[in-house]
């Protein structure tokens, strides 16, 4: 992460889920990966802004809204599917697929908010809890990390 530009990058996601016996194994790594890519948006890039006076979506257009594209992936994204591990009450022993990846991509939030605070700490900030607003767009890691132009020299 660049405090300055707020420009990020997720080096490296690591899954491992279990799916039960699962269907189709390509299929829901796909689906998988999607996810985690997908809520990605969520806690980076997609910023909902209303109009205060009409509650008009502001922002409903790539142009404003960014959602993931390629470069969003993690470098090394590697995923794994448990074994061996039917779910008796589940169609065809199958468990869920979608929705566990859009929970652990919290964890990006978090590497992000402990980056900050390290950064926060190297400003003479101290290590106090502070307040992270999703989604983390690019103007919000100068402000969070509290540089300033200050700590440079030419």
């Amino acid at each position: 992460m660049d405090v300055l530009t707020g420009q990020k990058q997720v080096l490296r996601a690591d899954i491992l889920q279990d799916l039960g016996r699962s269907i189709s194994p390509e299929v829901d790594i796909g689906q998988i990966e999607g996810a985690f890519v997908m809520a990605m948006g969520l806690w980076l890039t997609e910023e909902l802004v209303y109009d205060a006076e009409t509650g008009q979506l502001l922002t409903d257009r790539t142009w404003y809204c960014r959602p993931p594209g390629p470069k969003d992936i993690p470098i090394y994204f590697r995923l794994e599917l448990r074994r061996n591990s039917p779910n008796p009450v589940g169609v065809v022993s199958s468990k869920a697929m979608g929705e566990p990846p859009i929970c652990m991509n919290a964890s990006i939030y978090l590497a992000l908010k402990n980056a900050f605070l390290a950064a926060r700490v190297e400003a003479g900030a101290g290590d106090e809890w502070f307040a992270l607003n999703t989604p983390v767009t690019v103007e919000k890691p100068y402000l969070a990390s509290l540089t300033s132009s200050d700590q440079f020299s030419y």
